[in-house]
């Protein structure tokens, strides 16, 4: 490789990580600058996931911007490569729990969601206690869900895509696995942060429940559990992605 070469490839590479705080930033810019709904809680539940896909898109930016222009010499490989050996195994499979509870919490407000105050379907729990029926919103029933689906499901695809391209390119397996846990890292943000925001905004409505049971005290306590792990979740992969050199290569 020659001397400009190298100059190249170092250039880019010290774009990777600017490029990508620039993603946060936009996300966050986007976010004060914006108003998604009049209503704070849902306001709240479409910045979350247009944030999440600001971090992608800025993982998406530095993959383009460090990867070589063309003209290099290339040798070829004949070992086939499988996505599956450059991903953090512990933090996707975490993520992958997280991505299957999230619809499934969502499933369960949709089926016992009731219509508000204002009639407006989805936006309420119906709780009949011995004092009479009470409504108490919001509830993260349909209205409140596509946001949090259509971010997921968004970035799951962006992520995939990623993922593919960071694995078929020519390089080390080292960066590829640096990249690899990139691409996981911008996708645990559009998983964690809606399940953080879905869990709490539940977990308040039950706690709001003037004759909770049993049945509510353990549903309390596991929303709690999952804002809790999805929160810690979020923090690590927004570590991953914008203090690299804070973590040290996972082994198999």
């Amino acid at each position: 490789m020659s001397a400009a070469a190298r100059t190249e490839g170092a250039w880019r590479a010290g774009l990777v990580i600017p490029v990508r705080w620039a993603g946060v930033v936009t996300g966050l810019a986007v976010n004060a600058l914006v108003t998604f709904s009049s209503e704070p809680d849902v306001d709240l539940l479409y910045g979350i996931p247009v944030f999440g896909l600001c971090v992608m898109a800025g993982v998406f930016a530095a993959d383009v911007v460090a990867r070589p222009s063309g003209g290099w010499l290339r040798a070829a490989e004949v070992t086939p490569r499988r996505i599956r050996d450059y991903v953090p195994r512990s933090l996707t499979a975490v993520l992958a729990a997280q991505a299957v509870l999230l619809p499934a919490l969502l499933v369960v407000a949709a089926t016992t969601a009731s219509a508000d105050s204002d009639g407006r379907h989805g936006r309420a729990l119906s709780v009949t206690c011995a004092g009479g029926t009470h409504l108490l919103s919001p509830w993260p029933g349909p209205y409140y869900a596509w946001p949090a689906l259509g971010g997921l499901t968004l970035g799951t695809v962006a992520c995939a895509l990623l993922l593919r391209r960071v694995t078929a390119r020519s390089g080390n397996d080292d960066q590829r696995r640096v990249n690899a846990r990139a691409a996981v890292g911008a996708w645990g943000v559009l998983v964690s942060a809606p399940l953080f925001a879905v869990s709490v905004t539940a977990g308040f409505v039950m706690l709001s429940t003037p004759c909770g049971g049993t049945m509510t005290a353990l549903a309390l306590w596991g929303l709690g559990i999952a804002a809790l792990a999805s929160v810690l979740t979020a923090g690590h992969c927004l570590g991953v992605l914008l203090l690299p050199q804070a973590y040290v290569k996972e082994q198999a």
